[in-house]
């Protein structure tokens, strides 16, 4: 399959925090469950991740996060495109306050892999892309209705 056929969306990825003490519910793997059950994200690689009082950073194993009995990350298990390395993890603990554990998800965007395809094939290509923090959308949408 040439470059020009080949379907797949933008990546992206996201680092979801949980400061020292806070209780994971599931809530938001049951949305991202959805939304790739939707065929609106394909999970590439998901991965937990606490920050030691140290500073250090290492994987921690979660199973089942609302406590209801059941395994809660059954449907990402072996979610690893081998897009991720230590130096990423690494990374990715340098935004953790100490104590703090995260979930790192690497995901393609589907829902736009016909478009992206469909702009290869008539010679475009997408050469950046960029994500608006949501603190600095919200202070904009509050300034506008102020």
């Amino acid at each position: 399959m040439s470059e020009t056929e080949l379907e797949i969306g933008p990546v992206d990825f996201i680092i979801i925090e949980w400061p020292p003490g806070a209780q994971l519910t599931g809530e938001g793997l049951a949305e991202i469950v959805n939304l790739t059950e939707r065929g609106i994200v394909r999970v590439l690689d998901l991965a937990f991740v606490k920050k030691e009082e140290d500073g250090s950073v290492a994987g921690i194993a979660l199973t089942d996060l609302d406590h209801d009995g059941t395994l809660d990350i059954v449907a990402f298990e072996g979610a690893s495109s081998g897009l991720m390395s230590q130096e990423d993890y690494d990374e990715a603990g340098e935004a953790l306050e100490p104590g703090a554990a995260a979930a790192i998800i690497v995901y393609e965007n589907t829902w736009a892999a016909p478009f992206v395809a469909a702009v290869r094939r008539s010679g475009g290509q997408a050469v950046a892309g960029g994500r608006i923090p949501v603190a600095d959308l919200l202070d904009a949408l509050e300034a506008v209705e102020a």
